[in-house]
């Protein structure tokens, strides 16, 4: 054995150390420092939505390309947010999936806390409203003016239901499976892919939508329709959460059979 080699003790060692489970926030992480990054992140991922939009409507007239381009700097945006600040706070930038969290918690799985969850919704909402003011400033846009963009049909409504019920089912179960190393690319992937296969262009987050309100720009969203929006992407989220129960539900090993 050489000397750059760990002894057989220090194996054993970090074996006996608890592991955080998959999907729990990193436990040694301040809380402030988690509510930081779900500000920034959140901000950041906006700020990436409206800043891209107005890009594409300022290069281009075709409504195609404008959705190209939108998605396209999201699901980069959104990949490289996740690798950077998982590690810290787990990447939620997203009250449903905050929600979905405390509420695996509540039934013993892993997942946020109350208090937790009192810290990052407001934080994600912050985050968003100010990531939508920094893009109309870098464009030259009123820093605030409430969006025009009426979103409030029946289909568009399911859409959201459904983008948001895919996104939870796709993050817990990778969760359940594992799996959540690949979230940076699997949950950027499903959000760009969502962009084009659901009729509301997938928000799938009640923080993004608030923040979305404030730019009467491409991306944007009227504040009428950010209450019908908000209540369909949290049935999403209920319904995602069943689909994780019914399609990941653990079989039963001979320790649980009773005896004969």
């Amino acid at each position: 054995m050489t000397a750059t080699e760990p002894a057989a003790s220090d194996a054993i060692v970090a074996d006996m150390v608890p592991q955080p489970a998959p999907g729990a926030t990193p436990p040694r992480t301040p809380l402030i420092a988690r509510a930081a990054a779900e500000l920034v992140g959140t901000a950041a991922l906006v700020a990436v939505v409206v800043g891209s939009g107005i890009q594409a409507t300022e290069l281009t007239d075709d409504v195609a390309l404008q959705l190209l381009a939108n998605s396209t700097a999201t699901v980069f945006g959104l990949g490289v947010l996740i690798t950077l600040l998982g590690p810290v706070s787990g990447a939620h930038f997203n009250p449903a999936v905050t929600l979905a969290e405390w509420w695996t918690a509540r039934r013993g799985g892993a997942g946020v806390t109350a208090r937790e969850l009192a810290v990052y919704v407001p934080a994600q909402i912050a985050g968003a409203i100010a990531g939508a003011i920094l893009a109309d400033a870098m464009f030259g846009e009123p820093l605030v003016k409430w969006s025009t963009h009426d979103r409030s049909a029946g289909n568009l409504l399911l859409g959201e239901v459904v983008a948001t019920a895919g996104l939870i089912l796709l993050i817990f179960g990778l969760a359940k499976s594992d799996r959540l190393r690949f979230a940076p690319v699997a949950v950027a992937s499903y959000i760009g892919a969502a962009y084009w296969f659901t009729s509301s262009t997938s928000f799938a987050n009640p923080a993004v939508t608030i923040g979305r309100a404030f730019t009467d720009t491409f991306a944007g969203i009227a504040p009428a329709s950010v209450a019908g929006f908000i209540a369909m992407q949290l049935i999403g989220a209920v319904v995602g959460l069943a689909l994780v129960a019914v399609i990941f539900m653990r079989g039963k090993t001979e320790l649980d059979q009773p005896a004969a």
